[in-house]
């Protein structure tokens, strides 16, 4: 399978971008988020069938290094939505409300509500809570649409007999982890959630409106309808890489409980097969929902004036490194899709390899929007990439995971180690650090432009010498040698 190919291409771009003419009407945004999505995206060099996204991608600039600061749904939202860090929020697991510990901070859509702005939510955005009352019903302007629910419970209601028996054992909540029905998009979420968005596009677009579009795909189970399983052959997903780095610590992987059940049995080729099949079909899926919505806002007579991002929580393992889901410190899981398409869209595509994270989204949309900035931004505004996508607007990219990766779902509640992983322009460097001392137990150094996919760490290899001095300062700074403090 191919990783995404990193590289700057500038083919047209204007020499200064202003966000937004002193005397024109208000910028609306079309805030698009997807689940568990690392970069498979055709304009990333994928094999995936994104259509839709491509066409995305020809008026936006393109993050080829855009990092979720920790590879899990809870602390990755809460981060972004807020612009500020998981050590920040003290947000690390998927059980903590982030208000809990934060009632007064600001978010996104709230930030703009508080401007004058329609504030709308069609999908997942927060976290899924299970419970309405545990969105975050402040942020917006009206209820929030499918928001909480379980993905374990994305089923349709009356489905029809499967077309093919599916070969993975596994369950995902309450019905298989993979399936392939001839049923109408809407039988599941994301179909649901794109149908609303719609019908909330017409119902706002006469206001300055923050529309935020959350997609639960590609995320499990596997269960895109049929059609799009019948884009690819298996064939193309038989062959990969599912060897652990050489010399990577035995601290930097988990079981993949949430793939492979509570036993982590690996599964057979044609099982594996199969599973990383129905992510691409999910991925295609979700492809098509993206392209009801901009279609949508193309109808509009808005989009013009109109800034869109597209971007995911975190990325995802498929077998690689041994791992199925999330919750690890490597490429697979930290890397994410990014697309920016200012006011009015860019006459021609262009990329950027700065190192950005997802905390830089709360300051680059409220930029692109011509609001203020909020105090307390732990990010920075991307949009000055637009005038020069060649300059590095940071040095680095920061990503963190504990261990146990659900540490809140051991008797302690408290993580025993923390990886803190740092991302310059050419190596990932991760220190696995004893929560109670600080200090490192364990550390993994990856040439990742030479070997994008981690397969050998090269910590005390002499020939990186430099660029490991360069990370273990990067990363000292922004996470400092002290003891855990939850």
């Amino acid at each position: 399978m191919c990783r995404p190919v990193l590289f700057l291409c500038i083919l047209s771009a204007p020499l200064v971008y202003s966000a937004q003419p002193p005397t024109a009407p208000p910028t609306n945004v079309l805030f698009i988020m997807a689940d568990d999505f690392r970069p498979e995206v055709s304009t990333y060099g994928s094999p995936a069938l994104t259509p839709n996204l491509a066409r995305l991608a020809a008026k936006s600039l393109q993050f080829e290094r855009m990092y979720a600061q920790q590879a899990v749904c809870n602390p990755s939202r809460s981060s972004l939505l807020t612009g500020r860090r998981p050590d920040s929020l003290r947000i690390w697991n998927n059980s903590t409300h982030f208000r809990e510990r934060n009632p007064d901070t600001p978010t996104i859509p709230l930030w703009f509500k508080q401007h004058g702005y329609t504030s709308r939510c069609v999908g997942k955005i927060f976290h899924n809570w299970h419970t309405k009352e545990k969105g975050d019903p402040v942020s917006w302007s009206s209820p929030e649409f499918l928001h909480y629910a379980n993905h374990g419970d994305d089923h349709p209601e009356n489905p029809p007999a499967s077309a093919a028996p599916m070969l993975a054992p596994y369950r995902y909540g309450n019905g298989p982890l993979c399936e392939a029905l001839e049923v109408p998009d809407e039988a599941y979420y994301d179909g649901k959630v794109a149908h609303e968005a719609v019908r909330v596009l017409k119902e706002v677009q006469d206001h300055p409106f923050f529309l935020a579009v959350g997609f639960w795909k590609p995320h499990a189970p596997f269960n895109a309808p049929k059609k799009y399983w019948d884009l690819y052959s298996r064939d193309q997903f038989r062959t990969y890489n599912g060897s652990r780095p050489e010399g990577a610590p035995d601290v930097a992987f988990h079981r993949s409980t949430e793939i492979l059940g509570q036993t982590g049995n690996a599964p057979t080729p044609d099982q594996a097969a199969e599973m990383r099949h129905g992510y691409f079909a999910n991925i295609s899926f979700l492809d098509a929902q993206i392209g009801k919505v901009l279609d949508a806002l193309d109808a509009s007579g808005v989009a013009d004036r109109t800034v869109i991002v597209f971007f995911a929580d975190h990325g995802y393992h498929i077998g690689e490194h041994s791992l199925w889901g999330k919750t690890s410190n490597f490429e697979y899981d930290t890397q994410v899709p990014f697309f920016l398409s200012p006011r009015g869209g860019l006459t021609a595509p262009m990329k950027t390899r700065s190192p950005s994270e997802l905390v830089d989204v709360f300051p680059t949309v409220v930029a692109a929007s011509g609001l203020p900035l909020p105090p307390g931004m732990e990010g920075v505004n991307l949009l000055p990439l637009i005038s020069d996508p060649a300059d590095p607007l940071k040095p680095a990219a920061y990503s963190q995971h504990p261990r146990p990766a659900y540490y809140d779902r051991e008797p302690s509640k408290t993580p025993s180690a923390m990886g803190v992983s740092v991302r310059t322009a050419s190596v990932r460097y991760t220190e696995w650090r004893d929560t109670t001392t600080g200090q490192p137990s364990a550390r993994e150094l990856y040439a990742t432009e030479s070997d994008p996919g981690e397969t050998r760490n090269r910590f005390g290899d002499p020939a990186l010498s430099v660029q490991l001095r360069e990370a273990e300062t990067l990363l000292e700074k922004q996470f400092p040698h002290i003891p855990f403090q939850p």
